[in-house]
């Protein structure tokens, strides 16, 4: 099986030399292509990934000229993906890429992975961001019924025939939590394997900054939350 792993890259210009150097290490153990998105960067990101993947196999760029959201860059990288196994991590070196030996080990082990759905789980955050995580894990898991803990946890890897099934998917942060809860509707079986979650190497969050900017991540993803509910209520419905 081959895997394709989206990074979506958005003003990361200064971590792209090490985190090319690592997607090298990956290739070299495991059948697989990384597929770094320039997410509409505004930065001299284009010409630092050019430069670090060129004759480099089993990397390579995809574009998108305006940034348009987070999920949007790493669905644009899905949708050019040629693997077997599909999926996304951070590019700015929180999570690890090596990560995706240890995750590509559950799916050759696995007797079913069309039907496997695999997910990191952080531990090393601080106790802050913790306490956070578990609050959104509660929320989830009771309003759309499925058990949905540390939801933006990296790296996402499944099936394309998954992925082929996804109707109308968010492009903003609020992909991770659609990705996981259609899992589970689908009754997908869900592995999850602990990832250390390090400090940003390079750049800033754009939402884990402040009070303010954790206030405006958390109404989105109520609101997207409610959303998701009522279109897997109306699908429930109809079949």
């Amino acid at each position: 099986m081959k895997l394709s792993l989206v990074l979506p890259c958005y003003n990361e210009s200064a971590g792209i030399p090490r985190l090319v150097k690592r997607c090298e290490e990956v290739v070299a153990l495991i059948d697989c292509e990384f597929i770094l998105v320039n997410n509409g960067s505004n930065d001299n990101s284009a010409e630092v990934l050019a430069e670090c993947t060129a004759g480099k196999p089993g990397i390579r760029i995809e574009t998108v000229e305006v940034n348009q959201g987070y999920g949007f860059g790493i669905l644009s990288g899905l949708r050019a993906a040629s693997g077997d196994i599909i999926g996304w991590t951070h590019a700015d070196m929180q999570t690890d890429p090596m990560d995706a030996v240890a995750a590509m080990k559950l799916f050759t082990n696995s007797d079913d992975p069309e039907n496997l759905f695999v997910k990191g789980r952080r531990y090393g955050r601080p106790v802050a961001d913790t306490v956070f995580t578990m609050g959104m894990t509660v929320f989830e898991t009771v309003l759309l019924g499925h058990v949905l803990a540390d939801v933006n946890a990296q790296p996402t890897m499944f099936s394309r025939k998954f992925f082929e099934s996804w109707t109308s998917p968010p492009h903003d942060f609020s992909l991770d939590l659609y990705a996981y809860a259609l899992a589970k509707r689908q009754k997908k079986k869900v592995r999850r394997f602990p990832v250390n979650f390090a400090n940003r190497e390079q750049g800033q969050s754009s939402w884990n900054v402040n009070w303010q900017s954790k206030y405006k991540f958390i109404k989105r993803t109520v609101e997207f939350s409610f959303q998701l509910r009522k279109r897997f209520s109306v699908n429930r419905e109809q079949t």
